[in-house]
This record gives structure tokens, sequence and C-alpha cells, in this order.
């Protein structure tokens, strides 16, 4: 992690810290609020790296076996989290926020998080006054649009049923809300703009209704009535819409997550994925399914860190200091190894994957 930090920083870089922006994310051993263990790390926006990390448990076994009159008792100094499990991300955030300048050289200026991050809060005021920016993940934005329609269908009744506001329609606007977004990047306006031209294309029925004066025009749009125009045809559109009454009632909820105040935070186009990536890494090499206490946890997320930093190449390093020499199959094998999740990572890339993927997501929430 320091050597992660010192790419960041630039060893020759006389400037005693730097400002960088961090993806900071818990992950814990069991769902829900009721886990012994978790982890929090915090990754490099610019390298993609784990720069910094925590690791928390509220078991300790030389507590649990420990007795009041043994001597073992009045020496041990037990360095477990005392609290909830929810509250152990905002502990490591704090910890890790302030160890940064000494530990690594680096101001963490920009906090990307969840939207409701309680880490946040916690850390926005440590080097001066709101001296750290809230930034969001695109796609916990995007997914936004689904929970608060959602929301809403449940509470209204009368929103449900065919012709109305589906399932289906509302995975289309959260499609149409994260491809606005993606598309400009670094343009707030145009964001803003083109949110809601996603909404009303979405929503208009092009035969009856149409509702397309906000998207692009020319023959270059995205949108199909404007290309339509440009070249003097009629476009025969079977999307039916919504009625204007369905409309009027959901407007006002998606109007709310088209304010500058929250798109501003995702100009920067960024996401949370290589958090999620690092905490599948940690989960496969210590199994959710074994339980352990807080030393085989710390060795756990150390050796993670080696992989998803480096490649498995990271660990000849640590190979070398323990004084192992690595034989040549060692080698080969490794090498081949970070070959070979390169290439899967390409892949999955392409459009095509891509493609494929959201038509096994949509298949599989079609069946819940």
């Amino acid at each position: 992690m320091k050597h992660a930090a010192g790419e960041i920083r630039n060893a020759d870089d006389p400037v005693p810290s730097l400002k960088c922006s961090v993806s900071v994310d818990g992950t814990w051993q069991r769902r829900g609020y009721s886990s012994l263990n978790g982890v929090v790390s915090a990754i490099s926006i610019l390298s993609g790296k784990v720069i910094d990390m925590e690791v928390m448990s509220q078991f300790c076994k030389k507590c649990d076996t420990k007795t009041s009159s043994s001597s073992f008792a009045l020496k041990h100094q037990c360095a477990n989290h005392k609290g909830s499990s929810g509250n152990m991300e905002v502990i490591d955030a704090y910890r890790i926020f302030y160890c940064s300048v000494n530990s690594s050289g680096l101001i963490y200026s920009e906090y990307f998080g969840y939207g409701d991050s309680k880490g946040y809060d916690e850390v926005k005021d440590i080097y001066g006054t709101n001296s750290v920016v809230k930034c969001e993940c695109i796609g916990h934005v995007q997914k936004r649009v689904m929970t608060h329609l959602r929301n809403l269908k449940n509470k209204n009744k009368k929103l449900g049923g065919k012709g109305k506001l589906t399932d289906n329609f509302i995975n289309k606007l959260q499609n149409y809300y994260g491809i606005a977004i993606r598309a400009n990047v670094g343009n707030l306006l145009q964001m803003q703009s083109a949110v809601i031209a996603a909404f009303a294309h979405a929503c208009s029925s092009s035969a009856k209704t149409p509702m397309h004066k906000q998207c692009p025009e020319g023959s270059d749009s995205w949108c199909k009535y404007p290309r339509a125009i440009s070249v003097g045809k009629n476009l025969k559109d079977s999307n039916a819409g919504l009625p204007k009454i369905i409309m009027n009632i959901i407007k006002p909820t998606y109007m709310k997550l088209c304010d500058q105040k929250l798109l501003e935070k995702c100009v920067q186009g960024k996401t949370q994925n290589a958090d999620e990536s690092f905490n599948n890494v940690l989960w496969t090499i210590l199994p959710k399914n074994t339980f352990m206490e807080l030393q085989t946890l710390r060795l756990g997320s150390s050796i993670a860190v080696l992989p998803f930093n480096d490649g498995f190449s990271g660990i000849i390093g640590v190979l070398n200091e323990l004084g192992i020499t690595p034989g040549h199959y060692m080698l080969k094998h490794y090498s081949s190894f970070d070959t070979e999740r390169i290439a899967t990572s390409k892949r999955q890339c392409l459009p095509a994957t891509k493609l494929s993927t959201d038509k096994k997501t949509g298949k599989q929430k079609d069946k819940e």
C-alpha cells in the first residue's frame, strides 16, 4: 500500500503532502449489521489501487477465555471494536483519513462513497472546515432511480399495471439516466439537460404525444424522432409511452434526481467498481462461511492487497523479503495468471459482453 501511495505522490516530489481522491467502502463477513468482522479500504481514483486499509473485529479469543483474577487480564489490552457493526465503517474511515499524511503523505481531498455515507460526515472537516469534498459513484446514483420509483409505486397502487409504471419501464428509465450521465461527463449543464430529455423521451409516444423537443436535433441525434425529421420521414414507433396522469405523478420524484447539486457530484464520471472488485478478491481468500479472529483477518486482508494492486507478481517481492527464491515454474505460472486476468478484464469491457450481461440481468429481474 505504501508503494501504491508512493506512485501517486512521486518519491522525488518535494511537496510533503499531495491531494488525491479516494473511494472508501466497507465490507463485512456477514450481511446485515450483525457481522463481527469488517474491512474498510481506501482505493485511489487515479490509480485504482488500495492505498490504505483498516480491519476491525468485535471478537477476541483472549478476552473470551481470560479470567479477571489472572495476571494476563491486567496486562492484556484488547484492540477490538466496541460497538455496532454498522459503526465500523465510520470509525475506520476516520482512522484512514486521520493518519493519511503520516502514513502515505497524501491528503484525501475527495471522498467517493454512498449517498448516505456516515463516514463522510465524520471526515469532512478532518483537514479543516469542509476540507473534504463528497463525490458520488455513477452506479450508486443510477440505482436511486429504481429505488425512488419503486418506493413511489409501492405507496401509490394506481401506478401499477399494464401500460403504466411497470418494472420494465423503471429499468428503462434507470438505463437512460445512466447513459445520459456517462455521455456528458465533465459538462454539468449538458448532463442535466440530457437526464431531463431522457425522461421525456422514455415517457413519450412518438405517434400520439411526441415529447422530443429536448432531444438533440439533426441526423446524428441519439433519438429516432429528430433523425427521421431531418430526412423528411414520418417515424412509425410502437412505443406506447406513459399516460400523462401517470407521468405527472412520477415527474416530481424523477426531477429530484436531476438536481444540479446531485449531478455535480457525478461530473467526474467515476465509479466504485474497484471497491467491489477488491471485496471479491478479499472474500475469495478469506471464506465467508468460516469465522476468523482479528489476526487472521488482518493477514488475509494484506494478502488480498498484493494481487489486487500488482497482480500475482506482487507476491514475489514478499517471498524475496522472506529469503525464498521463486523457481522458474512459479514465475511462469504467476505470469500466466496475470496475463489471463488482463485478458478477462478486456473481454468483459467489450460491448458484446456488456450486452450479454445486460440480457442475463434482465432475465433474472423478470424471474424475480
